[in-house]
């Protein structure tokens, strides 16, 4: 008894430690998101290596495959592009069983000690590494804690014999699979297989066959992803599964030969479930690596539907243009009206999310409004080195206009991303407006919409009256934002709503108020520069 609770301690740590660096890592690639875009979707052989990589910073393929299905379903990667990372991040997950043969659980301790030092130091950049250090230790000091859990487990004549008498291999198959589909990590039931082996207290004809169902187990992550995705992002989390189902077949059909293969690897059984791991994630690369463009057209006929990929870098700014500053302005107008189209995105989404709340729809705003910032950040880059030639007076206001503009729809983008996030405190909470407060929430998000709507229409044609409409619009959403906040306050203290719906209500209001405000300003500088 007490051998099993130290060994669930194990788990436990293990599982603490991949959860908490996976989410670590995730906080700095969302900073990074565009690069890892940017060169995962130029060549399948770069999406392979990006995926590799990813799973091996994760130590999660899991993880890897989750954010990449919910880069599929923000727009910012195909379906196609998805292919290649998804089948590299199960070659890069395969690093973390190789760990323990090379007995890194010794070396925790030093990883936790050093790790949480600089954790403690509490410096920004030393801080984010001390805390991925730390956690890097603990992944594999619960391993270690296992180890040491199982080493009575030598003793044991009916344990051994358990886990050392060939069995049928779809017996393995499925506990493999309900393991991982459980901890939602392959790397801890095939670590605790090496970790096994290494006590002498497992065989490999009964390992493999658990290491083929903890394969097909690990896609339950991002099948639960692929749920809450749009349908680029399903096909991706099916595909998963297919991949995973028919490398566990063809090793299935040559379980012999497999288990030969293995064994010429290496004479250690700890070893050899290590290539084994290997073994068959490469051997799914090399199935479906060369074909990914058929299998992603025969995928979209038996799951129709496409969504659009949206541009994560501009798509007109070309620095051979600034010999033209007319030529390098009109082209900044293009990239301005993506730019506030990809925000209409975001509000229609947040107003979807409003109603009915789904954390995946609130991660694609999230991704999209990396998309908004760095297209800002693109666009004042491109217009400093506009800046620099000789202007006219009509072409330098253009040029101030367009900074500003950037930096207004930049800012719209914000506040969407902050009212996307009070929708999710608003269901975690289960919080309701009163039917009152629904409806005066309503009436301002539609005059809202509308201000958004107009606004992206100056940016293609510029038209007086659209000006006016869009500031008389302004005007109305003021005074009934301060109606609304009065009327809230009525109900407060007349006990009409919920105390704890006040505090998202007004901060709701006042995120659509400076939306609509930079809507005006956004018109109101496309009719400075006519």
């Amino acid at each position: 008894m007490k051998e099993a609770l130290i060994a669930a301690s194990g788990i436990i740590f293990f599982l603490v430690g991949m959860i908490r660096l996976s989410a670590a890592v995730r906080r700095m690639m969302d900073a990074r998101i565009k690069e890892l875009v940017k060169y995962a979707v130029e060549k399948p052989i770069y999406g392979l290596v990006t995926g590799i990589v990813s799973a091996i910073v994760f130590q999660s393929s899991s993880a890897s495959t989750a954010l990449t299905i919910g880069l599929v379903s923000a727009g910012l990667i195909s379906f196609y592009s998805s292919l290649a990372i998804i089948l590299g991040a199960d070659i890069g997950t395969t690093l973390t069983v190789q760990f323990v043969i090379w007995r890194f659980t010794e070396f925790s301790p030093f990883f936790i000690s050093i790790g949480g030092l600089l954790w403690l130091i509490r410096r920004s950049n030393w801080k984010v590494a001390g805390e991925m250090i730390f956690y890097f230790g603990l992944i594999f000091f619960g391993l270690d804690i296992i180890s040491q859990a199982a080493a009575p487990l030598k003793q044991s004549p009916a344990f051994i014999n358990y886990f050392t008498q060939i069995k049928n291999p779809l017996f393995g198959i499925g506990v493999g699979m309900v393991v991982t589909a459980v901890v939602h990590a392959s790397a801890i039931p095939i670590s605790i297989l090496a970790v096994l082996a290494q006590q002498d207290l497992v065989g490999l004809e009964n390992a493999v066959p658990v290491i083929l169902g903890a394969n097909i187990g690990t896609t339950v992550t991002a099948l639960l992803a692929g749920s809450v995705a749009n349908i680029s992002g399903k096909k991706t989390a099916v595909s998963h599964l297919i991949f995973k189902c028919v490398g566990v077949l063809i090793c299935l059909i040559g379980f012999p030969f497999f288990l030969d293969i293995l064994k010429s690897m290496s004479s250690s059984v700890a070893q050899q479930i290590v290539w084994a791991h290997f073994l068959l994630n490469l051997l799914i690369v090399v199935v479906f690596i060369f074909f990914l463009r058929p299998y992603a057209a025969l995928i979209s006929k038996v799951l129709p539907g496409e969504d659009d990929a949206l541009p994560i870098w501009p798509e007109y700014l070309d620095r051979k243009d600034l010999i033209n500053p007319v030529k390098s302005l009109d082209h900044v107008q293009k990239e301005l009206q993506r730019q506030t189209k990809l925000v209409q995105i975001m509000f229609f989404r947040t107003v979807k999310l409003m109603s009915h709340y789904e954390e995946g729809r609130r991660n694609d705003i999230s991704y999209v409004e990396m998309v908004v910032n760095n297209l800002r950040r693109q666009i004042v880059k491109f217009l400093l080195k506009v800046s620099g030639r000789q202007l006219s007076a009509q072409l330098s206001r253009r040029v101030f206009a367009y900074t500003a503009m950037a930096g207004d729809i930049k800012s719209i983008g914000n506040h969407i991303q902050s009212i996307s996030a009070l929708a999710g405190e608003q269901a975690s909470r289960k919080i309701k407006f009163s039917d009152c407060g629904e409806r005066e929430l309503q009436d301002i998000l539609s005059l809202v919409e509308c201000n958004l709507r107009d606004a992206s229409i100056l940016m293609e044609i510029f038209n007086a009256e659209t000006v006016k409409d869009v500031i008389r619009r302004e005007e109305d959403v003021d005074v009934r934002v301060k109606e609304s906040l009065d009327n809230h306050l009525k109900r407060f203290h007349q006990r009409e709503c919920s105390p704890e719906a006040g505090p998202i209500f007004v901060e709701m209001l006042g995120h659509l108020e400076r939306i609509s405000d930079l809507c005006n300003n956004m018109a109101e500088y496309t009719r400075d520069i006519q």
